[in-house]
C-alpha cells in the first residue's frame, strides 16, 4: 500500500514539472528594455505593423536648441560691419498686417523689437567709434513698421469693444468743461468711495466760471485770426508756385 502510494506521488510530481516545462518553452523572451519588446511584438504582427515599426524608429531622439548666452544678437551679422550699404526691404504696411493673424503679430512684434535693439546698439557703437552706420535708415523702417502694428492692435481692440460693449473708448467718460473754458474728455476713474462722500472730488471744478466767459470769447477770437493767417499763407504760397510754373496749354 506505500509502495503504491509513492508510486502515485512520483507520477504527479512528473506531470506537474513536464506542465511548467512545456509552459515555459511557449513564452516570449524577456528582453532588457520596453521598447525592444514593442519591437518584437510590431516584427510579429502583420503588414500593418511594419509600418509602425518603420514609424516609431523614424522618430528624431529630445533635443534642445543651442542656448546662446552671450552678447552675439545684439549686434550686426559679421559680414555687415564696415559696409556703407546693407540690404534691407520695404517696412511694414498697415494693409499687410490686417492680413495677419494674432498671433502672426505678436511673433512679428519681438522680431522688430529685436531688431531694434539690435540697430540701436550698432548705432551706439558706430558713434563711439566715430563711423559712419551701416544703412541706418533701417532703423526708421522698424519704428514705422512698430508703429503700424500698434495702430492695427488697437483697431482690432476698438473693434472687439464696440462689438462687446458698444464703448468708443478704452475707458467711459464724457466730455466736460474745466476752469479755464475749455472742453475736455474726463475719463472716469474708480473710487473706494461714492463721489459725494469723496472730497478730493468735490474739490475739482467742471464747470466755468462767470469771470473766464471774456477770456473765452477772446481765445476763440485769436483762434479765428490764426486760421485766417493761415488760409491766407497758403493761399499766397499757391499763387506764387502759380507764377514760377506757369500751366503750359
Amino acid at each position: 500500500m506505500a509502495a503504491a502510494l509513492s508510486v502515485r506521488l512520483a507520477v504527479l510530481v512528473c506531470r506537474q514539472s513536464q506542465r511548467a516545462v512545456t509552459v515555459s518553452s511557449h513564452k516570449k523572451p524577456l528582453y532588457a528594455t520596453q521598447a525592444t519588446s514593442k519591437f518584437y511584438s510590431l516584427e510579429q504582427s502583420h503588414v500593418s505593423g511594419t509600418d509602425k515599426l518603420r514609424s516609431l524608429v523614424n522618430i528624431r531622439a529630445f533635443h534642445t536648441s543651442y542656448a546662446r548666452k552671450g552678447l552675439e544678437e545684439f549686434f550686426d551679422l559679421p559680414e555687415n560691419w564696415g559696409e556703407e550699404n546693407v540690404k534691407s526691404g520695404a517696412p511694414w504696411t498697415a494693409e499687410q498686417l490686417r492680413a495677419k493673424s494674432n498671433e502672426d503679430l505678436h511673433k512679428l512684434w519681438y522680431v522688430l523689437l529685436k531688431e531694434q535693439n539690435m540697430l540701436l546698439t550698432m548705432d551706439k557703437e558706430s558713434r563711439r567709434q566715430g563711423v559712419a552706420m551701416p544703412s541706418p535708415e533701417r532703423l526708421k523702417k522698424v519704428e514705422r513698421s512698430m508703429k503700424r502694428l500698434d495702430l492695427v492692435v488697437k483697431e482690432r481692440e476698438d473693434a472687439l469693444r464696440l462689438l462687446q460693449t458698444g464703448q468708443e473708448y478704452g475707458r467711459p467718460g464724457e466730455y466736460r468743461k474745466n476752469v479755464f473754458g475749455k472742453t475736455i474728455w474726463y475719463v472716469f476713474k474708480e473710487h473706494p468711495i461714492p463721489w459725494y462722500l469723496n472730497s478730493r472730488y468735490k474739490k475739482r471744478q467742471f464747470y466755468e466760471p462767470y469771470y473766464v466767459a471774456p477770456f473765452v470769447r477772446l481765445r476763440i477770437e485769436q483762434d479765428m485770426k490764426n486760421r485766417a493767417r493761415r488760409q491766407n499763407r497758403e493761399r499766397q504760397n499757391k499763387e506764387k508756385l502759380a507764377l514760377m510754373f506757369p500751366k503750359k496749354t
